[in-house]
């Protein structure tokens, strides 16, 4: 029987896995999956014999407090890849594990796919050097991951991101307007804080500090908050009963809040290039430890924080950052734009420069059809 090792460590690694490997089955029913992943992997049918989404984290000092449970599930992939020999590694995100697996992927002349792969474009191109030197087929997500891999010498295959295919709105404004009870004539504004309780209580407040001084100018701007999934409704309250200023949490409609809003404030992230794709103009907050922030900007030499900013190689949308980050200095942007729609329009137009950088769609069915391709799987469909 054909069989895929899958490696995915982090929950949206588990879900952009779960999206391509059920796609490879629907082409190919009788290939065999199993690995390591977690609840959306095994909806497909997976058998997953290591969750390590529990001990996922966000940060290098925390991953360190993992880092004897990290090396006891790479030793068990490592023993699976030897005892079950797959015909193919498909391995996504989760960068720091998934690199020591591609070489031993290499070691015992196995395949292997990187999906989401180390960001060497941002830092540390070495890394880029790395998996090229493992021979590790690379599906290429953004194109200056393409560019980047492809210039170490690795095989590059540039399936564009998934989330284009994702990201749509099939509401028109005025019926999202009708279902949330907003009045039809007011402009919106979104505040999207984070999906992390340590970015919310860092980016929040200035947030809130700023909405209420747009008001205080235009009353008749409607305010909306996103709260992010996960995120209590009554955590989320603690932050707005603090100021006077009548705004709408909504849950589970980000999207639709894009789709209407005449800008979003934003903290950094994926987010970002959700409303790039929706080609939603954003002032994208960013306030970190100072030894990160100085880490990216200085050792690193990060340009910008924003996805759309990255993949556009300019500052199509503002990022206030660190000591930039104020509800003044969000005010008056925002001010701006609301007083000269020529500004905004002229960044829908690049953001759509931006949507069109990350491929023309059918990322997932590109990368599934990579995966029979490499793995020398007949497609039966």
């Amino acid at each position: 029987m054909a069989k895929i090792m899958v490696s995915a460590g982090e929950v949206s690694g588990d879900m952009h896995a779960a999206a391509v490997l059920k796609k490879v089955k629907e082409k190919n029913d009788s290939i065999q999956i199993f690995g390591m992943g977690s609840s959306a992997l095994r909806e497909i049918g997976a058998e997953i014999l290591i969750d390590p989404t529990k001990i996922s984290t966000i940060g290098y000092i925390e991953a360190l407090k993992n880092l004897k449970e990290h090396f006891k599930h790479l030793k068990e992939m490592k023993k699976l890849l030897r005892e079950r020999k797959p015909d193919l590694v498909f391995l996504v995100d989760y960068s720091a594990f998934n690199m020591k697996l591609a070489k031993a992927c290499s070691q015992e002349g196995i395949k292997a796919v990187n999906y989401f792969p180390p960001s060497a474009w941002v830092y540390n191109k070495r890394r880029a050097d790395k998996m090229a030197s493992y021979g590790t087929h690379i599906a290429a997500v953004f194109p200056m991951e393409r560019d980047v891999y492809r210039e170490a010498g690795a095989e590059v295959t540039f399936v564009g991101h998934p989330l284009v295919d994702i990201v749509e709105v099939e509401k028109t404004a005025a019926e999202i307007k009708k279902d949330l009870n907003l009045d039809q004539q007011k402009q919106v504004i979104s505040l999207f804080p984070g999906s992390r309780r340590g970015e919310i209580e860092s980016l929040l407040p200035e947030m809130l500090q700023a909405a209420c001084r747009i008001k205080a100018e235009k009353p008749e701007i409607e305010f909306l908050l996103a709260a992010a999934e996960g995120i209590e409704l009554e955590y989320l309250k603690s932050f707005t009963e603090k100021v006077e200023l009548d705004l709408k949490i909504i849950q589970k409609k980000n999207y639709q809040l894009m789709q209407i809003s005449e800008f979003i404030i934003s903290a950094s992230g994926t987010t970002t290039l959700e409303a790039a794709i929706l080609d939603t103009p954003q002032i994208i907050c960013y306030q970190a430890a100072l030894t990160t922030y100085l880490l990216a900007k200085y050792v690193f030499k990060v340009e910008f924080v924003g996805l759309p900013n990255i993949i556009a190689g300019e500052e199509v949308v503002p990022e206030l950052l660190q000591q930039d980050f104020e509800a003044e200095k969000i005010t008056e942007t925002a001010l701006n734009w609301l007083n000269d729609k020529k500004e905004l329009n002229k960044i829908k137009e690049k953001l759509q420069t931006v949507r069109h950088k990350l491929g023309g769609g059918g990322a997932v069915e590109k990368t599934a059809d990579l995966l029979l391709r490499e793995g020398g799987l007949k497609n039966s469909g």
